[in-house]
């Protein structure tokens, strides 16, 4: 006991003072590695400035953008009548939400009865047509987009119809290969107990794979609803002439308001437009992030 008394004792009135309060106050306030969070913010900030001005822009007429006023503008009634009433940018963006669902339901569930087949089926030239699956992801649909116009509005007589615009986009090679993939990564003794239990493949595929694959099925979804939501050439060139059109489209009719560029218009109606592929991202943001693991789903 005397030993420890007088090591207590040799300690420095400053360290003692130290160990009792902790660090200074002002250090609690601060991160160790603050200089990372700088680079952080300054990062946020230079990739969402674009949108902030587009909205700040939104409510802005031609004189205000011109001036560049850094203040919310005084004609965010009149551009929403002008984008939303007088160039029926709503009814373009309810088409495109239905021509979005019934693609990436289309695409979902084509991919997951193809990456059965790829894993679960023996069939002669397996592998050389999983080939050809994969060389379609070299292939944009601009490269074959002369040859498809020609058959989807010559041969079948399509033009200016939902299902042009719908059916082309049934088919994802993307979304075989991820499933495929997937597949793969599961236990090979689910197929031979779901056979043993009389299971069919769709059976087996409703019961077990699909309960197994919601993360891949998320994941898949967003980039789907996107891709969707973002077509404009396709569109551009096989509606010609119909009733039924995009919001993308839409957006190309917003340049001109009153023969001369309306930036306020414009703005507004970008920003419009991107409010649901984000609400698709927010309610799918954990099946998003946690679907393209080469691992089980939970």
């Amino acid at each position: 006991m005397a030993e420890l008394s007088r090591q207590i004792g040799t300690v420095a009135p400053h360290d003692r003072t130290t160990s009792l309060t902790g660090p200074p106050s002002w250090k609690r306030f601060v991160p160790e590695r603050w200089y990372a969070h700088v680079i952080l913010w300054i990062a946020c900030l230079l990739i969402g400035f674009p949108l902030l001005y587009a909205a700040l822009v939104s409510t802005q007429n031609n004189a205000q953008v011109a001036n560049f006023v850094l203040s919310p503008g005084s004609s965010f009634a009149e551009n929403f009548q002008q984008v939303m009433v007088n160039r029926y940018l709503g009814e373009y963006m309810l088409n495109t939400i239905s021509l979005a669902v019934v693609i990436t339901i289309g695409k979902t569930i084509l991919s997951l009865l193809s990456g059965l087949a790829f894993v679960y089926f023996r069939f002669p030239g397996k592998w050389i047509v999983f080939g050809f699956v994969l060389a379609t992801l070299m292939m944009p649909t601009e490269i074959l987009i002369i040859g498809l116009y020609r058959y989807v509005s010559g041969t079948l007589g399509w033009g200016g119809t939902f299902q042009a615009l719908a059916v082309p986009f049934l088919a994802s090679a993307t979304g075989t290969f991820r499933f495929r993939q997937h597949f793969s990564n599961l236990p090979a003794e689910l197929s031979e107990a779901a056979q043993m239990d009389g299971a069919n493949p769709l059976q087996f595929l409703w019961r077990v794979l699909i309960p197994m694959s919601w993360n891949t099925i998320g994941a898949l979804a967003v980039i789907q609803f996107v891709y969707s939501w973002n077509m404009y050439l396709w569109p551009q060139l096989i509606m010609q002439g119909g009733d039924f059109q995009v919001v993308q489209v839409g957006l190309r009719t917003l340049l001109a308001v009153d023969t001369s560029i309306a930036y306020g218009p414009l703005m507004l109606g970008a920003v419009i437009a991107s409010i649901p592929p984000v609400i698709v991202f927010i309610i799918l943001q954990k099946q998003f992030m946690s679907g393209f693991q080469i691992t089980t789903d939970k």
